[in-house]
């Protein structure tokens, strides 16, 4: 029988290194690009004569078309394995955990396969999302806080 400090040295000799500096300081390169090409794509359609807020709402769509086009054409995984969360915070990544399913899916059909599976990924995030949204815009009216 194993007592628990020879536990604890077989696991620390056998666990490989951790890598999260590394691990973070790509996510943080990788998401600040992402945002980064959405800050340059806002300023374009500024530069084009687009209003601030339209300009922002296309840049959100502009976002989420490439990375479901990205997705689809298996470029946003490969990115996604250096970047990690670098590449789940950003609207592309929201897009990405709809498409992804979506994707892979789609022989099943479009009810069985397409249609009950492509919020797989993203439906809880929406339900909570929703939630949460529900519980501060309540607290907001309570305490009128705008």
């Amino acid at each position: 029988m194993v007592d628990k400090k020879e536990y604890a040295k077989i696991v620390q000799k056998n666990s490989p290194n951790s890598k999260m500096p590394l691990n973070c300081l790509k996510a943080f390169l990788i998401g600040g690009t992402i945002c980064t090409i959405g800050e340059g794509l806002v300023e374009l359609y500024n530069f084009l004569g687009l209003a601030d807020k339209p300009a922002r709402t296309l840049c959100s769509v502009t976002l989420i078309f490439l990375g479901i086009l990205f997705t689809a054409l298996h470029i946003y995984d490969n990115i996604a394995k250096h970047a990690g969360a670098g590449t789940l915070v950003p609207i592309t990544g929201f897009a990405n955990s709809i498409a992804s399913p979506a994707i892979e899916f789609k022989s099943e059909g479009f009810i069985t396969g397409l249609g009950a599976k492509m919020f797989i990924i993203s439906g809880p995030v929406i339900v909570y999302g929703t939630a949460a949204s529900i519980i501060y815009g309540i607290i907001v009216w309570i305490f009128h806080l705008y």
